[in-house]
């Protein structure tokens, strides 16, 4: 125990005179989740200004075009007579995307035959892509159902009603009351900050022990099972406080959904931090140098985002993905603590996340400690060697 504390306390040390450390493990935790959840925190936008190019020109696609302009989402700017013309406009930021009514709208319409109109959006914000989509399928649907009546001919007001919409439904949001990104994207992305920055902090600091030849063991009572518990908890203790504040103060700031427990809450993050922990130390053994995490870990952010289901629908993922996911602790992470916090979900219905993040936890801990052993036996050939 005497030997683990001391790990434990060489661990704190080194890392808090470590300025680089810092950055990544206070730093970027801190910033980053005020900075994305800032860009998003305007859930939803009006008026995002589109072009047109209509060349059906006909009465119907004027009636189209009039409905969308009249939609909150959209603002029709200006009608182009080309997808030159309206590429143009996109490309010098007067329009943030495109709506193209073909030649053979108004005559497909006519003829009974289903007519198509294409939108083009500008993906600097994913705000502007569903703004636009909205707009255009609503006015599409109720265009539809007038259609519809005008085929009819004849029936009452009521029969054209039942016609048109035989079941009435009502949208309810109940995860995502205002049915906007930061709701819907945040919660996963805060999580997932957690492990990156620990991918980043913990590879930073092992690159650090390579460049300068620090043997992993420096007690003579110390043993690698040892040198992992003391580090680990090390970084728990560092995380601790992190975890809390991006979890819980940031959404509060920009009041978005939590519906969590506070219990649960703190049941599940806890093998989901050390699931992290020991997964960055077992990276942490192929990393060469400082530099390397950063070259081996950022670019992988979008990717885990991707593999959790969030984003990407899980239905949707190869079947092989999906196994490489279940090796991520972001992946059981991200979903189970969306189900805690969105949903205000019990530790039972994420029992499935709550065992994978446990048994991920034991993986890598075992892996971790055979690294550590090793390096630390090549270490010692290499002094009798020499």
């Amino acid at each position: 125990m005497k030997t683990i504390f001391n790990i434990y306390i060489r661990e704190l040390k080194q890392c808090i005179e470590d300025l680089g450390v810092m950055v990544f493990l206070i730093v970027v935790p801190i910033g980053y989740p005020l900075l994305y959840t800032y860009i998003y925190s305007q859930e939803v936008v009006h008026d995002i200004p589109v072009t047109v190019c209509d060349l059906s020109n006909s009465s119907i696609s004027r009636c189209f075009l009039q409905k969308c302009d009249a939609t909150p989402e959209i603002a029709i700017v200006s009608l182009c007579t080309d997808m030159l013309s309206a590429r143009k406009q996109m490309k010098e930021d007067k329009a943030k995307g495109i709506i193209y009514i073909p030649e053979e709208f108004a005559n497909n319409i006519q003829s009974n035959i289903q007519a198509h109109v294409s939108i083009y959006c500008s993906m600097a914000s994913l705000f502007y892509y569903k703004a636009i989509l909205v707009a255009c399928t609503e006015v599409s649907l109720s265009m539809n159902s007038n259609i519809q009546i005008a085929q009819l001919g004849g029936l009452t007001e009521r029969e054209d009603e039942i016609y048109t919409t035989p079941l009435q439904h009502v949208a309810v949001g109940i995860a995502n009351p205002t049915a906007g990104f930061a709701n819907f994207i945040i919660p996963a992305i805060l999580v997932l900050i957690l492990q990156q920055t620990l991918l980043l902090g913990v590879g930073m600091r092992m690159g650090t022990d390579r460049e300068h030849h620090r043997p992993a063991l420096r007690y003579k009572t110390s043993s690698a099972l040892a040198y992992i518990i003391g580090r680990g908890f090390a970084y728990l203790t560092i995380y601790m406080p992190v975890t809390a504040y991006i979890l819980c103060i940031v959404p509060a700031i920009f009041n978005l959904s939590q519906l969590s427990h506070a219990q649960t809450l703190a049941m599940f993050m806890l093998p989901y931090l050390l699931a992290c922990i020991y997964f960055a130390i077992t990276l942490g053994h192929f990393i060469r140098n400082r530099e390397t995490s950063m070259l081996m870990f950022v670019f992988t952010s979008i990717p885990f985002l991707f593999l959790s289901g969030i984003s990407w629908p899980g239905s949707s993922i190869p079947i092989f993905w999906k196994y490489v996911s279940y090796l991520l602790p972001s992946t059981p992470g991200i979903n189970g603590f969306v189900a805690i916090n969105e949903t205000g979900a019990p530790l039972f219905d994420v029992l499935f996340e709550y065992r994978l993040l446990w048994l991920q936890t034991a993986f890598y801990f075992i892996t971790a400690t055979v690294l550590t052993r090793r390096k630390n036996r090549k270490r010692k050939i290499q002094l009798l060697a020499q």
